[in-house]
């Protein structure tokens, strides 16, 4: 199990989630981003609006993909 906060899947908060897989982790991540948008939460508010700016361009959201895999990759086990 490897654990990433909010922050550093793109959010706005310190909510840790554990996963095995990356995949895992980043939906745990989409699911909470769902939430905070409903709650109308004003810093995920940002950086949704952040991330969609980056999804504009298709090779930005790659590497910054690549990077996020590659530092769920390097955590550690817990």
């Amino acid at each position: 199990m490897k654990k990433m906060t909010c922050q550093e899947l793109g959010g706005a908060c310190d909510l840790i989630f554990a996963a095995e897989t990356f995949d895992e982790i980043s939906r745990l991540s989409q699911e909470h981003g769902k939430a905070m948008f409903q709650q109308g939460d004003q810093p995920h508010l940002e950086a949704m609006n952040q991330m969609m700016a980056l999804m504009q361009d298709p090779k930005a959201m790659k590497d910054w993909m690549d990077l996020k895999k590659a530092e769920f990759a390097a955590a550690p086990e817990s």
